[in-house]
């Protein structure tokens, strides 16, 4: 007997809770913590909606569908690095079609979804920008481990050329010059504004 929708809908909810223990593997190199498959879908969603403002993108909930799907298939095929996918043979179609099968969603997130693969789109070249802005990012936060520069230095050279809007560019020099503290530090803090504040003399 076929499941209902809502029943694969439930399964699909219990699947997409496991991308947060699905570590990115390159946390092997800075043997140290690292972003997980969620919270990366996170940031590049935050960080692609910066950028489809900035890059005048009307369609922006085709830009959010998109950084939600573009790597929920790493529930099946796993989160490989860039050693890994020199060997592994992931089958992300399948996977997204076993994943999406049956449910609410399957219609409106397959089309998206292979959309955002073949990279034609503008909302396609918003989302990769904004995946690839957000290892930046970790690599910034990462800066305490030596390693970090062995991975930036290559990535000027090879992913950097590769960014196909003006803004993801331009976010990507100022990642590269930015203090990773600057957020807590320059914002609101005990220094400046809590208890910590040194009293002024009348």
């Amino acid at each position: 007997m076929k499941k209902t929708n809502e029943n694969r809908d439930i399964e699909f909810f219990y699947e997409i809770g496991q991308l947060r223990l699905i570590n990115r593997m390159w946390r092997r190199f800075f043997q140290s913590e690292t972003s997980n498959v969620a919270e990366h879908t996170l940031r590049v969603i935050w960080v692609a909606l910066a950028l489809a403002k900035k890059e005048k993108v009307v369609n922006e909930e085709k830009v959010l569908k998109m950084a939600l799907v573009h790597d929920i298939t790493e529930s099946r095929t796993g989160e490989v690095d860039y050693i890994s996918r020199q060997y592994a043979d992931l089958k992300e179609e399948l996977a997204i079609n076993d994943m999406l099968n049956d449910t609410v969603l399957e219609e409106d997130f397959l089309e998206v979804w292979k959309e955002y693969e073949k990279r034609e789109c503008i909302e396609a070249k918003i989302v990769k920008d904004a995946d690839n802005l957000d290892v930046n990012l970790e690599l910034m936060e990462q800066r305490i481990q030596t390693i970090s520069d062995k991975f930036i230095k290559p990535r000027e050279v090879l992913v950097k050329p590769k960014l196909y809007t003006k803004t993801a560019k331009k976010y990507w020099s100022l990642i590269s010059t930015a203090d990773v503290h600057d957020w807590h530090v320059l914002g609101r803090n005990r220094f400046n504004e809590g208890d910590w504040k040194k009293k002024s003399k009348k």
